[in-house]
């Protein structure tokens, strides 16, 4: 395997930073993995996770979101529809780079949001770090009926989730899973943290996402 530097431009002007896990010989197909709130291209759960789709022949790209990491931007400024549009604009840069995706990977959103229901914006510190984040943020996520997206999809969907996350809940990952449609898998990372900061935990998700991953490259491209 493989990694090289992957830069494409954002929808708002700057510039996002990612880069490219590249497996041994031709891919089986390409995957985008969008890092947790706040975390990064370069967190553990992200470069294990992408490391491991590699190795089973999936190439990935991870990339910072605006105004984390590398990728210019202004964090207090961003909101999920930004971060949305982030997503749209990797997938079609490495579109255009010859390496359409067809798996999309997902880590959390954050819980910070009842810091900041009733202020304008606060300060919260998320793994070890100091962050501003915005009420206007939270207003954005009002917006958006991820349940009806969600059963829209019409695609296999694989849900992880600890049941002992303090962060995010289960009855979280249970919405989403009763709201999608089949196929559809759950899995439980048992007494992982929501980062996933132990090394273990962050291997063990990447070999479930892998697996469950390959069933559906084998039926699309073999």
């Amino acid at each position: 395997m493989s990694a090289q530097a992957f830069e494409f431009d954002g929808p708002h002007g700057y510039r996002l930073a990612g880069r490219l896990e590249l497996p041994d010989g031709q891919s089986r197909g390409w995957a985008i993995l969008a890092h947790c709130f706040t975390c990064g291209k370069d967190s553990l759960a992200a470069s294990r996770v992408a490391r491991a789709l590699a190795a089973h022949g999936i190439g990935v790209l991870r990339f910072d979101f605006a105004g984390l990491g590398n990728s210019g931007g202004n964090f207090a400024d961003t909101t999920f529809a930004a971060d949305v549009d982030d997503l749209v604009a990797a997938g079609n840069a490495m579109t255009r780079d010859g390496k359409p995706p067809s798996i999309l990977v997902g880590h959390s959103l954050g819980g910070a949001a009842v810091l900041i229901e009733t202020h304008g914006e606060a300060e919260v510190l998320l793994a070890g770090r100091p962050f501003v984040v915005r009420k206007s943020f939270v207003d954005d996520l009002a917006c958006h009926n991820l349940e009806s997206r969600i059963a829209g999809l019409r695609t296999p969907l694989l849900v992880l989730h600890s049941p002992l996350d303090s962060t995010v809940g289960i009855e979280n990952a249970a919405r989403i899973f009763a709201a999608a449609k089949h196929p559809k898998s759950f899995i439980s990372l048992d007494d992982a943290d929501h980062l996933l900061t132990r090394r273990a935990d962050a291997d063990y998700a990447a070999a479930m996402i892998s697996t469950w991953a390959s069933r559906y490259l084998i039926s699309q491209f073999e």
